[in-house]
């Protein structure tokens, strides 16, 4: 199921890429970033009520409470260069440039996460590298 799930997290990340290059022409990046946030926003909210979920909001730690809103700080940030970045360059150059976080998040949590780092790894991470310098260059 988890697979299912990120290959429609990709599916939709590549739409959120051309969607975004298409609505941003002539609007300020960072309110584009803003307009997208508060949809996205309303549908987390949305799916939260829809499942009963808020009844566990006062059962958050504080520790989880920390790294949640350390997470949306760097979400938000990632958004708004994102944007900007659009604005400025190709879509298909942008997008893959992004995925390079796939290289950063590998090596990240390598370092603060102690997860292995196999051969398969640095192999899969040398190839992103590479079809990144192809895409860019």
């Amino acid at each position: 199921m988890w697979f299912l799930l990120a290959l429609l997290s990709a599916l939709f990340a590549a739409l959120t890429s051309i969607l975004a290059k298409v609505g941003i022409d002539g609007v300020s990046s960072h309110l584009a970033t803003a307009i997208r946030t508060g949809v996205v926003l309303l549908l987390a909210w949305g799916m939260v009520f829809l499942t009963d979920g808020q009844s566990g909001l006062s059962e958050i730690s504080r520790k989880s409470w920390i790294f949640l809103i350390l997470s949306g700080l760097a979400t938000g940030a990632s958004w708004l260069c994102y944007y900007r970045a659009l604005q400025l360059g190709n879509v298909s150059k942008v997008a893959a440039v992004d995925k390079c976080s796939i290289l950063m998040t590998l090596v990240l949590a390598f370092l603060l996460l102690r997860e292995p780092f196999t051969a398969k790894s640095l192999a899969g991470a040398l190839l992103i590298a590479a079809g990144t310098l192809v895409m860019v260059l």
